[in-house]
């Protein structure tokens, strides 16, 4: 009888104990996380490619998500549009990856939506010029996976001026002056 009372009591205190945040490393080892990018070319078509190689770590929790961080650090030479000229002409003109070689997204800010949806701002730095950057974030979902791990994962668009951050892109048009950007991010929790 003691024994049924105990565990009882361990179950109600479990079921009013706050939930705390958890750590999550970015899953790019299996490939279950994407940077995309995309952007007008001459007013006539798009541009899109990835980042092939970025990292990062993020920390949530479901309950106080205003507590939530994320830190992606993206290899600018890893730009990959599917046409390997072109790739070495945005590495050497555009993003000059020699002497900028990582742009960073480091939150400062979480702000839970009504609708659920999340809306992150952090530091954004980009061939060496750092400003703020806004993205909406939607929770795709969570839970346990086949391997044994738990993963939780989201997904965010953004857009910003590439003049913003000292790269001159003007002969190729004004409509290519605006760079949207998609983060799908899968995390493996620690």
């Amino acid at each position: 009888m003691k024994k049924t009372m105990v565990a009882m009591s361990l179950l109600g205190l479990s079921a009013v104990m706050p939930a705390y945040a958890a750590d999550y490393v970015i899953d790019t080892e299996k490939a279950h996380a994407f940077i995309d990018f995309r952007i007008q070319h001459l007013g006539f078509s798009w541009m899109s490619g990835r980042f092939n190689e970025f990292g990062g770590t993020f920390s949530y929790d479901a309950e106080k998500p205003e507590a939530s961080k994320i830190d992606v650090t993206i290899d600018v030479g890893s730009v990959d549009t599917n046409f390997a000229e072109r790739d070495k002409h945005l590495r050497e003109k555009f993003l000059h990856s020699d002497k900028y070689p990582e742009a960073r997204f480091t939150s400062k800010s979480v702000e839970q939506q009504a609708d659920g949806s999340l809306v992150v701002t952090g530091d954004f730095t980009l061939h060496g010029v750092t400003n703020e950057l806004v993205i909406p974030v939607s929770k795709v979902g969570e839970g346990d996976d086949p391997w044994g791990g738990y993963r939780t994962g989201f997904v965010g668009e953004t857009k910003f001026t590439i003049a913003d951050y000292g790269i001159d892109v003007s002969n190729l048009g004004p409509s290519a002056q605006e760079v949207y950007l998609t983060l799908s991010i899968e995390g493996i929790r620690q």
